[in-house]
């Protein structure tokens, strides 16, 4: 034998060998580490032909102490069903189970009689208890079998940021439909579950399945801390219920970080049980997915830019006339009254729209459009959540001064809400971008951490810019809004309200009688630990958001500064 065949038959054995070690790692890992799934799901596919025994990861909320809390895993149980050809009486056979399980005598003969039918399901979902009391009965043609299906603990809870699972319609496998479910569906699927491939077949077809997916699956830890979700949710419910509103959101963030703290938009569903939603389009997330315009919210950011170019300072005063006519048409204050020379805090105090549009024809619509794209309110924030939408600004671009100027003051031009709370935590923070974001850590199944960290993003404004437009938005807090009313002693509060004419889509311009009404704050104001941004469409019985919105955010503010015991600052 000379050397070149010694090679040649040491190449052969070394694949031989790896071979081997490939397969005994897939048996290992198949019959060892995942011996308990396949098992039972090479039971339940004589019982269920479209078996719903599956794996999938975890979501969990945080806790503000930083423990986890269960959003969405995977509850067990059993399966009970019946084989009607094996069923020898069918009466004495429905008295037993009777005994366990609430089913229809009526239903129950004429499905046992069918003897072409070799399964039909009597129960699922099934506690342990209940499953070892049908299977102690050993009733011929019943059979109980393991099941697994996707649970919400929450039920509620955060709904359409986490979002909920289904039957895709190409493979029949469940997978994320909605939310951080659909966003992370790489991370929380299993391989495998969906495949009756056999060990063989995967090695020999090139399958990555073999020793597991390429893919690195595991579990999602959010930013949503639960309690203060609740409180969200309690205070929208409340709000909706005493408005009448056609919809109501919010959102909590931590401005510096861009951590979502909650978020949260009525109507919502219960991911646990979907059989009662008439209307699919519940499931989407306008939050993250709509576009609106947003009202005199927007002032805020209008005066910062107005600063920032250096066209108008705090002291800068203009002629207030009540009314201006642009472009063939009228636009005016909120009461159409003119107040004269005014300053530029009265602009936010008594939310002016001439003051606004005042300072939006000055600094142009080249470098309006210019800051609010720096805002961010033209594109995508990137929140770890699907189909999110990019603001509508096009009509800053064929500058025309009643485009301009409406944009100053938040009609004319939509955003979604993610955007709108995006742009104005800038005004927090003392000047820079930020990346909201649901996930914050991802617990991969062998054991390694992703911490998601997300960079300080680029300037905007000037910090200085963002300290002045910050106390000018205290003082709307401490004089204007009711009238000094929710003002704090012993906490800075910067906040503003936000009234906005809703687009009539099928006759052209806007709705008299229909209002978007919107609100944001954060505090403390000079070193903010969280922004809460609200709104809501169409509430009944009130004109203005300062009358339907103000309480809710004194609400939540006051349940934050408690709940994480934030210290004053005056």
């Amino acid at each position: 034998m000379n050397a070149y065949q010694r090679i040649s038959i040491r190449f052969v054995f070394a694949g031989i060998a790896l071979s081997a070690l490939v397969l005994a790692s897939s048996l290992y890992s198949r019959q060892i580490i995942s011996g308990k799934t396949y098992a039972s799901k090479a039971e339940y596919q004589y019982a269920r032909p479209q078996a719903s025994l599956f794996d999938r990861g975890s979501v969990y909320f945080s806790m503000k102490d930083g423990s986890k809390v269960a959003a969405a895993t995977i509850d067990h149980g059993s399966l009970i069903y019946a084989n009607p050809k094996n069923i020898s009486d069918p009466k004495t056979t429905y008295d037993a189970l009777l005994q366990f399980i609430d089913i229809d005598l009526t239903t129950f003969m004429k499905r046992a009689a069918d003897r072409k039918d070799p399964y039909f399901e009597l129960a699922d979902k099934v506690n342990s208890s209940m499953a070892r009391s049908v299977s102690s009965l050993s009733l011929p043609g019943i059979g109980v079998v393991p099941e697994s299906w996707r649970s919400y603990p929450g039920g509620t809870l955060a709904a359409h940021t986490i979002g909920l699972v289904g039957e895709s319609n190409s493979t029949s496998t469940i997978v994320g439909k909605y939310g951080l479910e659909r966003y992370y569906e790489k991370v929380l699927s299993r391989p495998g579950m969906g495949s009756s491939q056999t060990v063989f077949a995967s090695l020999f077809s090139g399958s990555k399945d073999v020793i597991g997916s390429s893919e690195k699956h595991g579990d999602i830890v959010t930013t949503i801390e639960p309690t203060v979700e609740s409180y969200l949710e309690k205070t929208l419910v409340e709000t909706g219920t005493v408005w009448h509103s056609e919809e109501i959101g919010g959102i909590i963030i931590d401005p510096e970080t861009g951590e979502i703290i909650a978020m949260s938009s009525l109507p919502t569903f219960n991911p646990n049980d979907t059989s009662g939603v008439k209307d699919p389009s519940v499931f989407s997330n306008p939050l993250v997915e709509h576009v609106y315009e947003m009202g005199s919210i927007m002032k805020p950011l209008t005066m910062s830019i107005g600063f920032d170019t250096g066209n108008f300072t705090p002291d800068s005063t203009y002629d207030d006339t009540g009314t201006m006519k642009l472009n063939g048409k009228t636009i005016g204050n909120y009461d159409g009254r003119a107040r004269g020379i005014t300053d530029m805090q009265q602009i936010l105090s008594q939310s002016l729209n001439v003051g606004a549009a005042t300072i939006g024809m000055k600094v142009g619509n080249v470098a309006m459009a210019d800051y609010l794209s720096r805002f961010g309110l033209n594109s995508k924030t990137n929140i770890d959540l699907p189909n999110e939408a990019v603001g509508q600004m096009g009509n800053l671009k064929n500058g025309k001064e009643i485009d301009v100027a409406t944009a100053s003051y938040g009609q004319g031009i939509a955003v979604s809400p993610i955007e709108m709370t995006s742009g104005l935590a800038v005004l927090a923070n003392g000047g820079h971008v930020v990346s909201p974001h649901i996930a914050k850590e991802i617990d991969f199944a062998d054991g390694s951490k992703d911490i998601i960290s997300v960079k300080q993003g680029g300037m905007v404004i000037r910090p200085e810019t963002a300290t002045e437009v910050t106390k000018m938005l205290v003082e709307v807090v401490d004089k204007a809004l009711k009238n000094g009313a929710i003002k704090m002693d012993h906490y800075s509060i910067a906040a503003k309200t936000g009234t906005a004419q809703i687009p009539d889509r099928i006759h052209g311009g806007y709705y008299t009688d229909r209002y978007l009404h919107s609100f944001f704050g954060y505090f403390p104001a000079y070193n903010p630990k969280f922004l809460v941004f609200l709104y809501q469409i169409h509430p009944q019985g009130a004109e203005y958001a300062s009358a339907t919105l103000t309480d809710p955010f004194n609400q939540l503010a006051k349940f934050l500064i408690n709940y994480y015991n934030i210290p004053p600052d005056r």
